[in-house]
């Protein structure tokens, strides 16, 4: 494992990505953008290693959020077999370097000082004032255009492993949480991974970039992503949140399965509506997830659920999951319902029990030949008919809920395509 650390802004998520070969991270001229820490899995040379992207430290800031960064950046230290101490090559040496550094000499571990934005020659001379931190190896870098990461790298990396020929890892179901700002997104990750992965404050909006962790449960692996909760249009005004919900939604486009959050308390909004239909559009496989229902004492399960099928029409096909990721109350029923809808979004049903089905089905407005899968997540049929169009909205909705009757599909969309048979 190797941790990238260093105050606010240096180009820590710069080389991050840089190193990773990823746009992973959120990257601005704000400081302060990474809050949460953040993982990827690379190689350099054959050489295999966790790579963890930290917030800005700052050793003696008392409020909430910069002392929660640091909180987060030692759980990664303690693991950590080589550190990388970020500082800008373009500014004189800071107070918060000089706390940072002596909190890492007290840490006892092997730390490169990576002296970033050194890149002219002029400035990479200056790398040589950094000595006074007391780390002795010193590389000049520019995260942004590569230069001087590869050396930094070879020093990095010289005494890992190099991984073994045909090694590979089983195979991850990945879920991305997703939902409005404050409804307990980062809690429910925390609770699943059983440590804290996400800081988690009552101020909206706390986590900006998608962090991920992997879980193994019952033999099988999961990799949950933490994304950022997704605003209105209109309320979205700081360029990190912008991206915030570009790499959101980025997340659902890249996940098997999608948790949608709902606050319990509040109830079922038009905002979620709108959050959920990204993850239907893009095909996903979705659990509904309704949070805080420890602080619903007033609801009854079963009338919430009514109110949420009736606002949440399109997702009659997803189950809805009701916990408490504060008190972990529900939440280890959620693996099982990842693993049934992962199982129904991946499903194949061949083109004979297709036509065997089909065979007991008719339609006045046209003539059904036969009905075949073309592709899983989702699961995509093709109805050949007489003629070309679509079949009206009642037809298609009734072959849908037939082929969910029949085959099962739980939690995923159906998607339906018809073609004229060639004569």
């Amino acid at each position: 494992m190797v941790v990238i650390v260093g105050r606010p802004n240096v180009g820590k998520s710069t080389l991050f990505n840089r190193i990773t070969g990823q746009r992973r991270a959120i990257v601005g001229d704000e400081p302060g953008i990474t809050r949460d820490r953040l993982h990827g899995v690379t190689e350099y040379q054959g050489r295999p290693f966790e790579l963890i992207d930290t917030g800005g430290i700052v050793v003696d800031d008392a409020e909430y959020i910069p002392a929660q960064i640091l909180k987060q950046a030692r759980r990664a230290l303690e693991g950590a077999a080589h550190i990388i101490f970020l500082v800008d090559g373009r500014s004189e040496i800071t107070g918060p370097d000089r706390d940072l550094a002596a909190l890492l000499r007290r840490l006892g571990k092997p730390v490169s000082l990576a002296v970033n934005k050194a890149d002219t020659h002029g400035r990479e001379d200056l790398a040589h004032d950094f000595y006074s931190l007391g780390v002795a190896d010193i590389f000049p870098v520019s995260a942004e255009h590569g230069i001087g990461v590869d050396a930094l790298m070879e020093h990095v990396t010289a005494g890992f492993a190099e991984e073994a020929a045909g090694e590979a890892q089983a195979e991850s179901i990945k879920v991305a949480i997703i939902g409005r700002p404050n409804t307990g997104k980062s809690t429910l990750l925390n609770a699943l991974a059983g440590e804290e992965r996400s800081i988690v404050s009552p101020v909206a909006g706390t986590t900006r970039d998608s962090v991920d962790e992997t879980v193994e449960h019952q033999g099988a692996r999961y990799t949950f992503v933490d994304t950022a909760g997704i605003r209105r249009k209109g309320k979205t005004k700081l360029m990190a949140e912008k991206l915030s919900v570009v790499m959101a939604r980025r997340s659902i486009r890249m996940a098997d399965v999608v948790l949608v959050m709902l606050d319990a308390s509040e109830g079922v909004l038009a905002l979620d509506a709108t959050i959920a239909g990204y993850a239907h559009e893009g095909g996903r496989g979705v659990i509904v997830c309704v949070n805080k229902w420890d602080l619903a004492t007033d609801k009854k399960r079963s009338a919430f659920e009514r109110d949420l099928r009736d606002q949440l029409k399109f997702l009659e096909y997803a189950p809805v999951v009701f916990l408490s990721a504060k008190t972990g109350a529900g939440v280890d029923r959620i693996f099982k319902q990842i693993r049934d809808v992962y199982e129904s979004a991946t499903k194949r049903v061949t083109t004979g029990e297709l036509n065997r089905f089909v065979e007991k089905l008719h339609f006045e407005e046209r003539k059904i030949y036969y009905l075949t899968q073309a592709s899983v997540r989702p699961p995509t049929f093709v109805l050949f008919t007489n003629r070309t169009g679509p079949l009206n909205f009642s037809h298609e909705r009734y072959l849908v809920n037939q082929i969910r009757k029949k085959f099962g599909f739980r939690g995923t969309p159906v998607v339906l395509k018809v073609k004229a048979k060639d004569r």
